[in-house]
Formats: structure tokens, sequence, C-alpha cells
């Protein structure tokens, strides 16, 4: 018999936030390390930490605080991961994406995935934004393997466009008329905890990555296996192993995260006033 115990997960945990609040969130954000900053553009927030919310892991790693936040941001609805869940954490594949599940549930049609990265692309500089239009999945996990349930999408999906191009279009639109330079190219998502080898971003780099990170595909792949439309920003916080010859460190991360703060916040607020 089909177990379909993570359907009653999943509305479980979207029964117990719906409860918190009534409203209907149009877009999701997932926000990577050292970039929850986003939250404060949030007006009059309902704040829900991840270890009341039924069935939710718990965010284990600095820079992450572990939040869910519903309001507003330009009038639309919103609903922020202020910090996600990894795979080096422990946790499985389909625990990580599970937080997009509830987000379909909820009501969610776009959803806005931030990481900071390494960057591979040796044009590229420390602080550059790049925007996500495609991925690499090197984490060799799916969190679609296993029984498929119809309710939440199809078995095989289609992935050409994991990144929407008209998130992007419009993401570009708004970067130009802010004078923000704004990168574009193709992220790899690596298992982690440990920063990758020089040989590896060699490796990495020959297979057409241009930013490296340990998150986001997972999350991707199955936003699009429910329907939801992504756009998705890599924060260049420093340059991958190799590249300038000096220790990688999760320190250096924050502090380019912070330095970029202003400008990403900016970015962020002038694409959602603009989305449909």
């Amino acid at each position: 018999m089909e177990d379909r115990s993570v359907l009653n997960h999943i509305k479980e945990a979207a029964a117990y936030i719906r409860a918190q609040y009534g409203a209907t969130p149009e877009i999701g954000m997932i926000l990577g390390s050292g970039l929850g900053v986003i939250a404060d553009l949030v007006e009059q927030p309902t704040v829900i930490a991840y270890k009341d919310i039924p069935n939710f892991p718990v965010s284990t790693v600095e820079g992450h605080a572990g939040e869910l936040l519903l309001g507003t941001i330009h009038g639309k609805q919103v609903l922020l991961m202020k910090g996600r869940f990894h795979l080096y954490e422990g946790y499985g594949v389909d625990v990580v994406s599970f937080p997009v599940r509830v987000m379909k549930e909820l009501g969610v049609k776009k959803l806005i995935v931030t990481n900071a990265a390494g960057g591979v692309n040796t044009s590229y500089e420390v602080g550059d934004l790049m925007l996500i239009k495609d991925h690499i999945n090197f984490t060799f996990c799916n969190p679609l393997i296993g029984p498929n349930f119809n309710e939440l999408g199809v078995r095989f999906p289609d992935m050409s466009e994991a990144y929407s191009r008209g998130l992007r279009k419009t993401a570009h639109e708004v970067a130009s008329e802010q004078g923000i330079k704004l990168q574009e190219g193709v992220y790899i998502g690596l298992l982690g905890p440990c920063y990758e080898t020089p040989a590896e971003i060699r490796m990495v780099r020959t297979l057409g990555a241009d930013a490296v990170g340990m998150s986001t595909v997972a999350e991707v792949v199955v936003a699009r296996h429910a329907g939801i439309e992504v756009l998705g920003f890599s924060c260049i916080t420093n340059m991958a192993a190799g590249i300038l010859d000096q220790p990688l460190s999760h320190a250096e991360v924050m502090e380019t995260t912070e330095r970029v703060k202003p400008k990403f916040l900016k970015l962020i607020l002038g694409i959602v006033a603009k989305l449909d």
C-alpha cells in the first residue's frame, strides 16, 4: 500500500502556518547565508519559528535564523524562509525541500531563491551578484526519487527552464534601471560541508559552472515539479579554491554578504514591485 504520510505532513505544516497568518502568500523566498537581511523589507511581519511548525526541520548553520516570516512587500503577500536546510547538516533531500512543498500548499506561485556562492568564473569579483540561469546537480541526490504523487506534480518534470526566462528578464531590467551590475551564469550544487579543492574547481569550471555552492538545487527541483516559477541569485562571497591562492572561510562569506546588503535589498525590492 502506498505511504501517503508525506502528503499529510505537508498539509499539517501548512495548516499551522495558515492558522497564524490568514492571507495567501503569492511569492516565496528562501534566503541563504547572511542574506536574511531581505526580511527587513517585510511590512508588519508575522514571525514563526521553524521549531514550532509541525514536521519542519531546524536550521543549524551560522547566518541562518530559522524563522518563517509572512507579510507584505510592495503590497504583495510574501513568505520568507530566513535560513534554509542543507544536505551536509545530515538532512535527507526530501527534508531539505519539504518547505517548498508547504509553500505550494499555501498558494505560492513564484519563488525567489538566494545563496552565498564561490566564484568559479575568473571574470567574477567578490561582491558580484549572479542571476542563476541554470544549475548542475552535483549533489547526486534528487528529491523526486521514490513514489510520485500526482497531487504534487508529474512523474517526469521538465527542467529545460528551471529558472524562469520571464523572471530573469525582469531582474535584468530592474538591475539596469538601478545601475547594478548583474552577472548571469550557471550554479553548481555540491554536498559540502568542506569547501572544494582547487582540482575540483578546475573540474566544475570545465563542466560549465560559474559559481559553486552547497544548496538551492533540491529546492528548485521541487519547485519546478510543483509548477512554481523560480528566480535565483548567487551572491559571490569569495572566489573558489585555487583562484586567489588563499584559504576560504565562512567568516569571509558573512563579511561579503554584509557589504552587498544595500544593493541586494534594492534589487529584490525593485523586482518584487514588478511581479504580477
